[in-house]
C-alpha cells in the first residue's frame, strides 16, 4: 500500500502507514524507504525525507545504491554542490560503484554552475576508470559544452559519440539544434534537424518552434517552409503545436491578412481547430492592431461551436488597446462581467495598458480599484501601469 501511495504522489498517507509501522514494531525492507524518500524529495519535503533517514539509521537500516542515487538526485537539482559531492565520497568510501546516472547528474551540476570545464575533468576521471561513456553522460557533455558557446568541441563529442555505437537520441539533438540556434548558426542548426529526422525520429515541437523563430526574425520564409514541407515528407504526425508556431510566426510578421483564409488553409491540412489555435491566430492579429481580423477570429470561432473564454477576450482587448480604441475595448470588459466570466489579471492590466496608450490617466487608478473588489489580486504589473497612470496625472497637475 505504501508502495502504492508512493507511487501516485499521495505521500502524506503513505507516510501514516509507514508511522503505524514503525509503531507496530514492523521492520521494513530497504526498497520501502527508498519509496518513500523518492515520494519526499520529489516533492521537496525535505524533513519528513531526514526522518526517514533518521528512522533508517535508528533500525540499522543500511543505504544501498538506490537510496544514494535518489538523494544525489534530489541534491544535484537543488543546487547543493557540497552536498552533492559529500554523497559521492560517501559511496565511495562505501564502495559503491558510481553510475552513469551519477556522473551525469555531476557534469550537470558543474554546468549549471559554470563550470564546465571541471564537467569535462569528469568525463576523463570517468574514461581512467575504464568505464564507458553512455547516452546519459555523451548528452550531459554535450548540453554543458554547448550552454558555454564551445560548439565545436560539442559536434567533436557528437561525432565520438556515433564513432563509439551510441546512438543519439532526442535529447542529443535538442541540446545540439538549441544551442547552434542560440549562437545564430541557423544552417548548421537545421542539417542537425535534418539528420535527426533522417534517423527516424520525431522532432520535438519546441525545437521546431525555435528553428522557424529565428527564421521569421531573419525574414527567412522560404526556409521555413522548406522546413516544415521536408516534415511533412517524412511522414511525420501532424502536430497542433506545430501548426499554432506557425500560425504565431507568420502572423507576427503579417504574413497573412485574412483570418477566415487562415482558418480555411489550417482546415484543408486536415487540423481540428482548437480553441488555443483560435488565440494563438487572434493574438498574431492583435499584437498588429488590426482589430476587425481579430474580430473575425472570435466570430469564425463561435461559428465552430467553440464558447469565447477569457484568454480570448483578454486578446480582443489588448488588439483595441493597440489600435487606439479605448471604448471598444472598455465595451469588451463590460462583456466579460455581463456574460458572468470572472475578468482576470491581465483582463485588468490590459485595459489598464489600453487607457494608458490613449492616454486617458484618469480612469487607470478606477480600473485597478475595480480589480480589488473584485478580488483579483494586482501583480507586478499591474502595480507598473497604476505608477505609470498616477506619475502622469501628476505632471498633468
Amino acid at each position: 500500500m505504501i508502495d502504492a501511495l508512493g507511487s501516485i504522489g499521495r505521500t502524506l498517507e503513505a507516510d501514516v502507514l509507514f508511522q503505524e509501522m514503525i509503531f507496530l514494531g514492523y521492520r521494513p525492507r530497504i526498497k520501502l524507504y527508498n519509496v518513500l524518500l523518492r515520494g519526499f524529495l520529489k516533492k521537496s519535503l525535505l524533513g519528513l525525507a531526514v526522518r526517514v533517514l533518521g528512522v533508517m539509521g535508528d533500525l540499522g537500516a543500511e543505504r544501498n545504491q538506490e537510496t544514494y542515487e535518489i538523494l544525489l538526485d534530489y541534491y544535484v537539482s537543488a543546487g547543493r554542490l557540497e552536498d552533492t559531492w559529500s554523497m559521492i565520497n560517501e559511496m565511495r568510501r562505501k564502495r559503491f560503484r558510481l553510475s552513469s546516472f551519477v556522473y551525469s547528474k555531476v557534469i550537470g551540476l558543474y554546468r549549471d554552475n559554470g563550470m564546465w570545464k571541471k564537467a569535462v575533468d569528469i568525463v576523463e576521471e570517468i574514461r581512467e576508470m575504464g568505464m564507458a561513456l553512455d547516452k546519459q553522460i555523451y548528452n550531459s557533455i554535450i548540453d554543458t559544452f554547448g550552454k558555454y558557446g564551445e560548439l565545436d568541441e560539442a559536434l567533436e563529442v557528437f561525432g565520438r559519440m556515433k564513432e563509439e555505437g551510441v546512438r543519439p537520441d532526442i535529447s542529443t539533438f535538442n541540446s545540439l539544434i538549441r544551442w547552434h540556434c542560440k549562437s545564430g548558426l541557423l544552417r548548421k542548426a537545421l542539417e542537425l534537424f535534418t539528420e535527426m529526422q533522417e534517423q527516424g525520429l520525431y522532432p520535438d515541437p519546441k525545437i521546431f518552434v525555435t528553428i522557424i523563430s529565428r527564421l521569421g526574425e531573419q525574414g527567412k520564409w522560404d526556409m521555413i517552409r522548406r522546413t516544415f514541407e521536408n516534415m511533412r515528407s517524412r511522414g511525420h504526425k501532424k502536430s497542433g503545436t506545430i501548426y499554432a508556431a506557425l500560425v504565431d510566426i507568420y502572423g507576427q510578421y503579417g504574413k497573412f491578412q485574412d483570418a477566415e483564409e487562415c482558418i480555411s488553409a489550417l482546415k484543408a491540412e486536415g487540423l481540428v481547430i482548437s480553441a488555443s489555435m483560435f488565440c494563438v491566430l487572434a493574438n498574431a492579429y492583435a499584437q498588429q492592431g488590426l482589430c476587425d481580423q481579430t474580430v473575425k477570429v472570435l466570430q469564425l470561432m463561435e461559428a465552430e461551436g467553440i464558447e469565447p473564454n477569457v484568454i480570448m477576450l483578454n486578446v480582443l482587448i489588448n488588439a483595441f488597446g493597440i489600435a487606439g480604441r479605448h471604448l471598444e475595448a472598455l465595451s469588451i470588459y463590460h462583456h466579460i462581467k455581463e456574460s458572468g466570466l470572472s475578468p482576470d489579471v491581465v483582463t485588468y492590466t490590459t485595459l489598464m495598458k489600453a487607457f494608458i496608450r490613449a492616454r486617458k490617466y484618469d480612469r487607470v487608478p478606477e480600473i485597478y480599484i475595480d480589480m480589488e473588489q473584485a478580488g483579483c489580486t494586482p501583480d507586478r504589473k499591474a502595480r507598473q501601469m497604476l505608477e505609470v497612470a498616477s506619475l502622469a496625472l501628476q505632471q498633468r497637475n
